[in-house]
């Protein structure tokens, strides 16, 4: 476990904790941070019960965000929209399993784009369920928190999943990378990194933070 606590996790703030109405500012004052990624929350109203914000916001940072996006489409049949969230900027297109009809499908369009591919399961989802689908895939997003709003309370039951996540991928010989979202800050990101996680998003914890560096510093453990 003392290996475990040395790892420092990448992170990736979400926008959706972002004020609107300086979007930009807010934006380009966090990437002067030491974040590793800007996490894009994309929601239809439909698989969740929120509506965020469509392609038009997220290029609308295109030159003022230094970092990759993120991109999280919490969408009914993502591979409709795919196409819309390619940009030079743009590392990682993550679906939800629960959302594609043909999820192999959809990562294969995704890959065919030059993106990474990204699945993501919700709190109720046996992680098990990717198993078939590990060597097409980039990174795995474990929500720890039901998908479709910020600021809501980190879910224990993320760390065995984020664990057979890590432990699938030593197994296998994978180098996909492991993601969480929902409810974490500095005070419970040492969690998540014990359990093997990779990157963290987080979103109030940061845009919210009196001191956004010394906040980032310490979720990144």
């Amino acid at each position: 476990m003392a290996e475990m606590n040395e790892r420092r996790a990448l992170i990736s703030p979400s926008i959706l904790a972002a004020d609107f109405a300086r979007l930009g500012e807010d934006v380009a004052d966090v990437c002067k941070r030491g974040i590793d990624y800007l996490h894009v929350d994309v929601m239809d109203g439909n698989f969740v019960p929120n509506i965020s914000f469509g392609s038009a916001v997220m290029k609308s940072l295109n030159g003022i965000s230094t970092v990759p996006y993120d991109v999280h489409l919490m969408v009914e049949e993502p591979i409709r929209y795919i196409k819309d969230f390619v940009t030079d900027n743009t590392e990682f297109i993550t679906v939800h399993q629960e959302a594609c009809k043909d999820l192999a499908g959809t990562l294969r369009a995704i890959h065919e784009l030059g993106i990474k591919t990204g699945v993501s399961i919700k709190p109720g989802t046996s992680p098990e369920v990717l198993d078939d689908l590990l060597q097409e895939i980039d990174m795995i997003l474990v929500m720890s928190v039901e998908p479709g709003f910020g600021g809501q309370k980190f879910m224990d039951s993320s760390l065995p999943k984020i664990s057979y996540y890590r432990d699938k991928r030593d197994e296998l010989g994978l180098n996909y990378l492991i993601e969480v979202d929902g409810g974490i800050s500095s005070a419970n990101s040492n969690l998540v990194i014990d359990a093997g996680v990779d990157v963290i998003v987080a979103g109030s914890a940061v845009f919210n933070a009196a001191d956004r560096t010394d906040e980032i510093e310490k979720i990144k453990g």
